[in-house]
């Protein structure tokens, strides 16, 4: 992820991840990856065959990433309805489904085994992840330490999943605190060359079984992990949509900021738990949830904190370009993420499975508003 000299060149490339479910309008979700990577190039299979995964190449332009990504996604939808007569169904976990029942895409594969007799159901979530070139390994791991400790406060602006089997959970992301962190304990590196070693070290042990075997909130990835890094991937949000740029916004704050380095003065193991702590929180109660600070030890909402966040990072957005891109996330403070909408939804009286179902019409009218050969869904 090289930097050029476009005229873009002081925004970092970015990509996108992102992993969906299939399934029927009415919100029954199917194990159809399989068929999708044989039909389409560029969508790939999750050891669980109710997840179809893509990607999109990085750009450093949003309105360029946005287009490749609802491409993707429209493509999909247009192969889903005419092949199966299904659609996406958004959320981070199976709100409606079986919760138990495990339906291996490749049941050749021998990674995609381990994962379902290891983990079981609690690895089939969807979720968006965010790619943010960073070329200089040591700046990288500086952007990780003090990203690691806020990627609670995106879980917050993204929570999208408040259901399991058809009922509410009491979370706001039960995919994220059903998901298994793996390991169980991961420092905060102070250079690359301990993250390399420590890497070496679990694949040794057994407890990775290979490079991407490393799932928690935010990792250092590269085209060779743990020796060759390039970017840092936020993986903790359920469904990103504008919380990118404060992502991007953030991480150039810290790169400009030398100073900004939670290992001055504190150890890993602290500041392991204070990130683990607010994981908890923000996947409990997302932005109504109590946060602590790492910089300064307060406690405030969740909302509060990334209203200052975002009033902290405007003038570090508008200088690279994309501060307009942060006044969407006002109206996620205002109005809630998806999980506190549809909350919202079943206190006026609807069941889970309307919510779902009403989603599932809305986000495709949305989709449509980028591409108008998006299916719609009746």
């Amino acid at each position: 992820m090289t930097l050029d000299h476009h005229p873009l060149h002081r925004q970092l490339l970015k990509g996108l991840e992102e992993e969906v479910y299939t399934g029927t309008p009415e919100g029954h979700v199917l194990p159809l990856s399989a068929q999708v990577k044989a039909a389409l190039d560029g969508y790939t299979t999750e050891p669980d065959g109710r997840n179809v995964e893509f990607t999109t190449a990085p750009y450093r332009n949003y309105q360029v990433l946005t287009d490749r990504l609802m491409a993707k996604r429209c493509a999909l939808r247009r192969y889903l309805e005419a092949a199966h007569g299904c659609t996406l169904v958004p959320g981070g976990t199976l709100s409606l489904a079986d919760p138990d029942s495990f339906y291996i895409s490749d049941p050749e594969n021998p990674y995609y085994r381990y994962i379902r007799d290891t983990y079981g159901t609690r690895v089939v979530t969807a979720s968006t992840h965010i790619n943010l070139g960073i070329d200089d390994p040591e700046e990288l791991l500086r952007a990780y330490r003090v990203l690691r400790l806020e990627a609670s406060m995106f879980l917050a602006l993204t929570a999208a999943s408040p259901f399991l089997a058809g009922e509410p959970t009491g979370q706001h992301s039960s995919r994220w605190l059903r998901f298994p962190l793996t390991p169980e304990r991961v420092p905060f590196f102070p250079d690359p060359a301990s993250f390399a070693d420590w890497m070496d070290e679990q694949l040794e042990l057994g407890t990775m079984q290979n490079g991407r075997h490393l799932w928690l909130g935010i990792r250092p990835n590269g085209p060779e992990t743990p020796r060759v890094l390039d970017r840092l991937e936020l993986r903790i949000c359920d469904r990103i949509s504008d919380p990118a740029a404060l992502y991007e916004a953030r991480v150039w704050q810290v790169l400009e900021r030398p100073e900004l380095d939670p290992l001055r003065g504190r150890s890993s193991h602290e500041l392991e738990a204070l990130a683990a702590a607010n994981e908890r929180a923000a996947g409990t109660a997302s932005l109504e949830a109590e946060a602590t600070n790492w910089v300064d030890g307060s406690t405030l909402k969740f909302r509060d904190w990334t209203a200052s966040m975002l009033e902290s990072v405007r003038e570090t957005a508008g200088r690279h370009g994309f501060g307009s891109l942060l006044d969407p996330i006002e109206g996620i403070l205002e109005n809630g993420n998806p999980a506190m909408q549809w909350l919202r939804r079943v206190e006026q009286g609807a069941t889970p499975q309307q919510v779902i179902q009403e989603a599932i019409v809305e986000l495709a009218a949305l989709d449509r508003e980028f591409d108008p050969s998006c299916p719609l869904v009746a």
